[in-house]
């Protein structure tokens, strides 16, 4: 199965620089909502993309959102990208000498280079003349930030394999509409025709062979929880210091969404509406035209709370995701939640900050909504780490036996956190940023159908029961 990685790229940007970044990110954000997506696909591997800038205290620009943050710092870009393959080979794409994106007349941008356009404004960048993959890639090195972990609602599944699984299960379906079909003719003896026309077409050829489910690795997971039940003395009182030591005398977020700026709402829902085709494309009003774009973006800029304490607390969550996610949420479910493409933390500035994203289906309201009942202990346990958040109690971790009505949700047990959820989503929208561009390689599609037209071609590829063709068949 190929591998699929995220990569992190936080920049410094030149002063006098910054006015010039913006509107030009904001002349390649109406590119690409106008489907002009030559340059991001010419690779054929890349998932997802984005450019945000964050520590922008100062700029008159409207998309311009920032978290509150004690430290006077230079504005930065930041870079986020899910792709198939190696980290390298990902860093010679963006590095490549290649061609500029087009503009809505079908002519190059003045730049020849967009990436050169963009870093350009970017401290370290190398000077015209002296810029070529090996320096860019050079460049490039010396920014990018570790990822703390890192979800795949997909794995193995290339860019590549996931448009032509969808082709292949639009094309069973057409097949299947335009057939007069005999009724006694069973559900099997349908797929073993539908089978036959399939490997008869070059389009398709090979994709069955090359279409793995990914398993859970449940050995995986219980050498893990092995390992942990003699620890648990140890986190139990580890959890009492946090709370009684620190929780209690932290500061923690009051807000509710009336209190945010509504100019930051309205920058912050841009990439939010889910429209139509026809509405996307700028050639008119919202329609009845059914929606085609499911997908929505989230990121996010928090400050650590200080202490070494908070940072092992962290870094244990972090750790706890990562085997997590491993092991058992390989199935494109994360944590009980089914509309999550990628998701990524990354802890940087020397462990003072952490940086959120995610891709998923949906609004934003329901993607946060089913995280505060499918994992709100989770996020609690990452983000009661981090400065300013709803005031919480033993981490969340009372939530899951609150949720599971075990305990009652009483003022000593109270889980809050995420659990808050008034509070919890006013945090999320105040630490929220505005994504400057955002790309992905197929918003048509949720994560759902991605990984059910994996399974439909699996099956195709099997000598199926009655039973199990109509299960192929469930899927089409």
């Amino acid at each position: 199965m190929s591998t699929q990685n995220p990569l992190t790229l936080v920049t410094p940007i030149k002063d006098g620089h910054l006015e010039h970044l913006y509107s030009y990110l904001k002349k390649v954000k109406y590119e690409l909502e106008a489907n002009k997506h030559e340059l991001f696909e010419r690779t054929k591997n890349i998932h997802y993309l984005r450019w945000l800038i964050i520590d922008d205290k100062q700029s008159s620009n409207p998309h311009t959102i920032f978290f509150k943050h004690d430290k006077e710092s230079t504005p930065q870009l930041v870079f986020s990208s899910n792709f198939d393959g190696s980290v390298d080979a990902h860093l010679e794409d963006l590095s490549a000498d290649v061609d500029g994106i087009l503009d809505t007349e079908g002519n190059p941008y003045a730049e020849s280079h967009l990436i050169d356009t963009v870093y350009g404004c970017c401290i370290g960048y190398p000077e015209e003349g002296e810029r070529t993959p090996a320096t860019r890639k050079e460049f490039f090195k010396k920014y990018m930030v570790k990822t703390s972990a890192f979800y795949q609602g997909s794995p193995g599944r290339t860019v590549v394999q996931i448009l032509r699984e969808n082709k292949l299960r639009n094309y069973l379906k057409d097949l299947i509409d335009a057939g007069s079909w005999d009724p006694k003719l069973t559900p099997r003896e349908i797929h073993q025709y539908l089978k036959k026309q399939v490997a008869s077409n070059d389009d398709f050829s090979g994709l069955q062979d090359k279409t793995k489910l990914p398993r859970r690795n449940w050995l995986k997971f219980i050498l893990f929880i092995l390992l942990v039940i003699p620890l648990l003395p140890v986190i139990i009182i580890w959890v009492l210091i946090v709370q009684y030591f620190y929780e209690e005398k932290d500061e923690y977020y009051v807000n509710t969404r009336s209190d945010i700026d509504k100019e930051k709402i309205k920058v912050l829902e841009e990439y939010e509406d889910l429209g139509t085709e026809k509405d996307v494309k700028g050639k008119g009003q919202l329609t009845d035209l059914p929606p085609v774009y499911y997908q929505n973006q989230f990121s996010q800029l928090v400050d650590m709370k200080p202490g070494k304490v908070r940072l092992i607390t962290f870094k244990a969550m972090m750790l706890l995701a990562r085997v997590l996610i491993s092991s058992l949420f390989v199935r494109g479910k994360l944590m009980g939640i089914p509309t999550i493409h990628f998701a990524r933390w990354v802890l940087f500035d020397d462990n003072k900050r952490v940086l959120f994203f995610s891709n998923f289906d949906g609004s934003w309201q329901q993607y946060l909504g089913d995280f505060i009942d499918e994992s709100g202990w989770g996020l609690t346990g990452i983000f009661s780490n981090t400065t300013v958040f709803p005031k919480s109690r033993f981490l969340g971790f009372t939530g899951v036996l609150a949720k599971k009505k075990f305990i009652s949700t009483s003022h000593f047990l109270f889980p809050g956190g995420a659990y808050d959820e008034e509070h919890f989503l006013a945090w999320s929208r105040d630490s929220e940023l505005s994504t400057q561009i955002w790309y992905s390689a197929y918003p048509e599609l949720s994560i759902k159908n991605v990984n059910n037209n994996s399974r439909l071609c699996y099956l195709l590829s099997k000598d199926l029961s009655e039973r199990g063709a109509r299960r192929f068949f469930e899927l089409i």
